[in-house]
């Protein structure tokens, strides 16, 4: 038996799907090639935005026409977890729409647990009652690239004002730091990346957040530490002395705002004052620190000056790297009901100008790096990343073919080209540049 899983979404839903992919291989089932020779087709959602929700439906009913007769079709993650009935009854051409954590199956086929399917694909599932299926912990298969994705919690204790996560994938829930040590050692990669909705609020729910001792305890046991999704209030002094000893120093720090009226209509904390403080603060501790964030422009009662603050806080940040989203009414949130609404023309002439000076901005800080030497990861031939650079998000750096995948080198940077940069060996030489970077294909 074959599967094909297509994962939509933010890394926390690429651990999902790793996990299930362990599952369904101790099942039996093997990695198919294309969607149209696979027996089961999961695609795994995302339901955070509109738009997201718009390419999760696009892609199912894509997979629905491209699978071959007879070949099962499964729903799942946040847009399963979240419409569920309503979700089967919008696409007949589904064959079960299952969120993680549903008791869907006996306890015989632990794919039957996840997604309703016994790996002989012999019908629907049936319907006894087994303990919540606990995505978290399952075991997971090897990565295939030098780096992974640890998710370390799951849910969210906050209630932002644009958000609907909590109210489908719950309160948060903190993994046991055994068995994030294990799971770490068993991947044994160069490079282990932590995400998790609210990361730095790790093990609050616990009884204390111990996400100090975790991300130590991580690095003790990979060569490179990288953490996602830091919410400021929590980015505590020792976090970040426990961030600078691991030397990635890489801060993604979930703002999404800088006007202090209107993060509070957002439910959220902060000002760009302090934004900018503890900015400063980490870059005097890090000279070689790298930022990372993301805003939302639009959100209902959004003004004209909330918005010039936010186009002067990213000339004086200089962040590294920033994400611009529209805002998308969500069912259920607070922000469902505010007046205030930002017309669409409007949303996207501000979303244009914040993305315009960040592009500038990125640029210039790229540019800034060419004759300076840094050291790498090599994640695949020719393609490599500093600790400025995370996974699949950010820009890459362009290295020669011959560098061995998975190890860590020295380089100097020689050319900048907006996001990415072309580097070759420390000590090689700017004149073989040219052979140095040649590129596959």
């Amino acid at each position: 038996m074959r599967y094909w899983l297509e994962t939509l979404g933010c890394p926390k839903n690429q651990v999902d799907s790793e996990k299930l992919v362990g599952t369904l291989e101790a099942d039996g089932y093997g990695a198919a090639s294309a969607p149209g020779e696979a027996d089961l087709v999961v695609v795994n959602t995302c339901a955070f935005i509109e738009a997201a929700r718009r390419e999760s439906i696009d892609t199912v009913l894509a997979l629905a026409d491209a699978r071959r007769p007879g070949a099962k079709l499964v729903v799942t993650g946040c847009m399963a977890e979240r419409y569920g009935d309503e979700l089967a009854a919008a696409l007949p051409e589904v064959d079960r729409v299952a969120g993680f954590g549903a008791a869907l199956a006996p306890p015989e086929a632990a794919v039957s647990v996840t997604l309703g399917v016994k790996p002989a694909l012999g019908g629907p599932a049936a319907s006894v009652p087994v303990p919540a299926f606990d995505l978290l912990n399952l075991p997971r298969p090897a990565s295939s690239a030098p780096w992974a994705y640890v998710k370390v919690a799951e849910g969210c204790d906050r209630k932002c004002g644009f958000c609907a996560i909590p109210s489908f994938r719950g309160a948060q829930r903190s993994r046991l730091p055994e068995a994030i040590f294990a799971e770490v050692e068993s991947l044994a990669v160069p490079e282990v990346v932590l995400v998790a909705q609210d990361l730095a609020s790790y093990g609050r729910d616990l009884g204390a957040k111990q996400i100090e001792a975790l991300v130590a305890g991580v690095a003790q046991r990979a060569a490179r530490t990288r953490l996602l999704y830091l919410y400021p209030s929590d980015l505590t002094d020792g976090l970040i002395d426990v961030m600078g000893a691991t030397d990635c120093h890489y801060f993604d720090l979930s703002l999404q705002h800088v006007s202090r009226p209107h993060l509070r209509r957002m439910r959220r904390w902060g000002s760009g004052e302090r934004f900018l403080d503890r900015i400063a603060d980490i870059r005097a501790r890090y000279p070689d620190a790298a930022f990372r964030s993301s805003f939302i422009v639009g959100y209902p009662g959004e003004t004209e000056e909330d918005h010039d603050l936010l186009l002067a806080f990213l000339e004086e940040a200089r962040l590294d790297w920033a994400g611009f989203f529209s805002y998308s009414a969500e069912d259920g949130t607070y922000a469902a009901g505010l007046d205030g609404a930002v017309a669409p023309a409007l949303m996207q002439e501000r979303l244009a100008e914040c993305s315009e000076i960040q592009d500038r901005l990125t640029a210039a800080a790229r540019s800034a790096l060419v004759g300076t030497t840094t050291r790498v990861l090599v994640d695949s031939p020719g393609v490599a990343r500093s600790h400025r650079e995370a996974p699949e998000i950010d820009g890459i750096i362009n290295v020669p073919l011959s560098l061995p995948v998975g190890s860590f080198v020295d380089v100097e940077i020689v050319a900048a080209d907006g996001p990415d940069l072309d580097a070759v060996p420390a000590g090689s030489g700017a004149e073989v540049t040219a052979a140095a970077l040649t590129r596959a294909g």
